[in-house]
């Protein structure tokens, strides 16, 4: 199961964070990870650890969450090695196959970067209630309302695609279960055939997907749910430390992009 979406409670001092701070350092570090050289990648990393540990998260819980994504880290490396050219690394070339040093750097580099940007969302989901990330994206897209942009339904639009992240994960396990269980075998034949076995869960999931979204419409409108700004009975308060990580991840942003 993939733990992207779900929130880990733990009372350590990150989940304590106003989640405007959490959020605004989750893009600062994305925009970090797509500029920075090789160095700062691994200060990143080492960070993340850090936060890792501070957050009380489960190393199974953060390997769990990582599993689903690691086909696509190795995907780009192995393209990078077969398609980027430069100069072949011995023994290669070998049997028409040809690996180049550069190929290898800079898939390496490029799995790194999608790794890090992919374990920056999953720290944010797993120490921020989903409910806090709405609250805190309204907060920070307040501004927008000058220019007639009805952030509360943006916010409310980008929570619901959030909370359907682990919905479309149980809905992918239960199908692939039921088809396993009337013969489809998912681990058998060639590449090809595995793929065309696999497309066979599209469809269910996306009526299942479907039928979900449209029971949520039936179940907000039967509770009077109206479009416009909502009220919330406790207002969020940054402290004064808040305002200060605020200002270090835009100065780290300001370094990265003009250095």
């Amino acid at each position: 199961m993939s733990f992207l979406g779900y929130y880990v409670s733990s009372g350590s001092p990150v989940h304590g964070l106003d989640p405007r701070v959490k959020l605004i350092v989750a893009i600062s570090l994305c925009m970090i990870v797509l500029q920075a050289t090789p160095i700062f990648l691994s200060a990143i990393g080492i960070f993340l650890i850090i936060m890792m540990l501070i957050s009380r998260l489960s190393l199974k819980s953060v390997l769990l969450a990582l599993k689903p994504a690691l086909p696509l880290p190795i995907l780009i490396l192995l393209l990078h090695l077969l398609f980027t050219a430069g100069t072949p690394i011995p023994p290669f070339p070998l049997l028409h196959i040809s690996i180049t040093d550069q190929g290898l750097a800079t898939g390496a580099l490029l799995a790194e970067r999608f790794m890090l940007l992919y374990l920056s969302a999953i720290l944010l989901t797993m120490v921020t209630l989903p409910s806090e990330i709405i609250r805190g994206i309204e907060k920070l897209l307040k501004p927008l309302e000058l220019l007639r942009i009805p952030t509360s339904d943006l916010a409310l639009m980008l929570s619901l695609a959030l909370r359907f992240i682990p919905l479309i994960d149980e809905e992918v396990v239960k199908i692939r279960e039921a088809q396993s269980a009337r013969g489809a075998d998912y681990h058998a034949g060639n590449l090809m055939k595995r793929m065309r076995t696999a497309t066979a869960l599209v469809i269910p999931l996306t009526f299942n997907t479907c039928s979900r979204a449209e029971e949520l419409t039936t179940a907000m409108e039967a509770r009077g749910y109206r479009g416009g700004p909502r009220s919330y009975i406790s207002e969020l308060t940054m402290k004064p430390f808040e305002y200060l990580i605020i200002a270090l991840a835009v100065v780290a942003v300001g370094y990265i992009l003009l250095s």
